[in-house]
């Protein structure tokens, strides 16, 4: 299926409803929907299913950001196998054996390495003793998850030209930190407009509020896909 565009569409809720309901409104502007914590932990696999099964031709972001010794990651990403998202997230700190993990157990899934947090800014990485430039400390994780053999990245915005330098064309970068212009950043810190993120080397710009709270969801989603046409 080719992509209506490049936005993966946030839907951090736990309701059912408002989901299914956000998913209708934007079908003509996305095809990606992300499906975080929130949904997951409420209603795991079975909702997850019930989307799927709701909406056959939509792709599934299981940003679920696993870290944990390997044996309970490669356990966790085999007992989300059957739905087979196309993307599912780990945290690339998680080390090379946890990442390569995940990946055994999951052939048809894009395993996606989260590298730094967009919430953190140098400050906090400096008091939790972390390089302090989020891209050095980003293209560090970044490199090692791609040997374990990860497809995908999580970056900010800011790291993504020089990831996308660092690591090549073949490797999928996902932006989340992005909002339009005017919007506000709420409670991200390095932050970039739509059009931004993608010039900056991203494949993919995750975003959720700017849309899901919008007044008119179907409205907003078209005006930010038709930005970045």
């Amino acid at each position: 299926m080719k992509d209506k565009s490049p936005i993966i569409l946030a839907l951090d809720t736990p309701d059912v409803s408002s989901v299914m309901a956000i998913i209708e409104s934007t079908l003509d502007s996305i095809s990606i929907y992300k499906i975080g914590l929130e949904f997951f932990l409420a209603h795991g696999k079975p909702g997850v299913k019930s989307i799927q099964d709701r909406f056959a031709d939509i792709d599934i972001f299981l940003d679920l950001k696993l870290h944990d010794i390997p044996n309970t990651v490669a356990g966790a990403s085999a007992s989300i196998a059957e739905l087979q998202p196309r993307f599912l997230t780990v945290h690339a700190s998680g080390g090379n054996e946890m990442v390569r993990a995940a990946v055994l157990q999951l052939p048809s899934t894009s395993v996606t390495a989260v590298t730094v947090l967009t919430s953190l800014n140098e400050q906090e990485l400096g008091h939790l003793g972390l390089p302090r430039d989020p891209a050095e400390l980003a293209i560090s994780l970044g490199r090692r998850a791609i040997e374990a053999g990860s497809t995908s990245i999580v970056c900010s915005p800011l790291e993504a030209a020089t990831l996308r330098r660092a690591l090549g064309e073949s490797v999928t970068i996902i932006t989340p930190g992005v909002r339009p212009e005017n919007s506000a950043k709420e409670d991200q810190n390095r932050v970039m407009t739509p059009h931004e993120a993608i010039a900056q080397g991203a494949n993919y710009d995750v975003i959720g509020r700017p849309i899901t709270h919008a007044p008119d969801p179907k409205e907003a989603a078209k005006k930010i896909r038709n930005s970045l046409l």
